[in-house]
């Protein structure tokens, strides 16, 4: 079995996935599977497939599904991979040729006995012209927490890197949700609270600028306000402790929950009582002022029907 998969969700995104794969051809490690999960695309993608399937230096596989979004894809990646981790890049990105015998050399760097404690490895990004994305990690390595990362170090901009597919199997997105998009930190807040990530100062994945992403939704807040009402109260229940370090970031997190909870119909009721920390609670009190304000707002600029 290969050490990772690679994951790549594609929908109508057959001019931007050569990237993807002249990059894959180009590793120095190929111990690795491309899972590539079409998400209901009407371009040529499918023939293209067929060309790369046939060219591939490595195991290609393609999987057709009916449009559903980018939570469900997800979901399908992680019970069909095949590899010990699994490493997510877009259809409209590449990474340099070390980068995945790179991310192997850190996780062995980490000593045997801590790696149970660990649920992966993350480097940086630059983008097409060659320019860091984002902030450097304060130290190399960093081994801390998502939520300590955020928080603390106050890190920002795009990052890369591999997650333990039997971790990222415990923490499913629901599939039953309006609309076609849960935020990634859904997933991240609670991956947080039990694991630790190494963090490395090597820019390894290539992040094109001049695409949109594969997740853009509709301009209406109203499209996933669902998908956006449980990361937020995510955030809310596991990460309400960081507040005397990081308040206003929590504050405005709490306002947003009530946004989107109000946009998805909703009550105050429902909202206090879907929270299971006091601290998340209490942050929704006190921003429940702001999250109104900006709920009447959408409702103005997108009035409902």
């Amino acid at each position: 079995m290969p050490l990772f998969t690679v994951f790549t969700p594609t929908f109508n995104r057959a001019h931007t996935l050569h990237r993807v794969f002249e990059s894959l051809q180009a590793q120095t490690s190929l111990d690795f599977e491309w899972l590539v999960i079409d998400d209901g695309s009407t371009d040529d993608t499918p023939a293209l497939m067929t060309r790369y399937q046939s060219d591939a230096r490595f195991s290609v596989r393609y999987l057709q599904e009916p449009h559903r979004g980018a939570h469900c894809v997800h979901n399908l990646a992680l019970r069909e991979a095949r590899g010990q981790f699994i490493i997510k890049l877009d259809s409209d990105d590449g990474c340099l040729p070390e980068a995945l015998a790179r991310l192997q050399h850190h996780w062995e760097s980490i000593p045997a006995a801590k790696r149970e404690s660990f649920s992966g490895v993350t480097g940086l990004c630059r983008d097409q012209n060659g320019l860091l994305v984002g902030s450097r990690f304060p130290s190399d390595p960093l081994d801390c927490s998502a939520a300590e990362l955020e928080y603390r170090h106050k890190v920002r901009g795009e990052k890369w890197g591999f997650l333990r597919v039997d971790v990222l199997r415990k923490y499913p997105y629901p599939e039953d949700v309006p609309g076609n998009f849960i935020p990634e930190s859904y997933i991240w807040c609670q991956v947080s609270k039990k694991y630790l990530t190494r963090h490395i100062n090597e820019e390894l994945r290539i992040y094109w600028t001049d695409a949109p992403s594969l997740v853009h939704g509709a301009a209406s807040p109203r499209t996933n306000a669902e998908g956006h009402r449980l990361m937020f109260k995510m955030v809310l229940d596991l990460e309400s402790g960081w507040f005397f370090t990081a308040p206003l970031r929590l504050l405005r997190a709490a306002a947003q929950y009530s946004r989107f909870a109000f946009l998805s119909g909703v009550g105050f009721g429902a909202q206090f009582r879907a929270l299971k920390s006091f601290g998340g609670r209490l942050l929704w009190l006190v921003a429940m002022p702001v999250g109104l304000i900006l709920w009447r707002r959408d409702c103005m600029r997108f009035p409902q029907g």
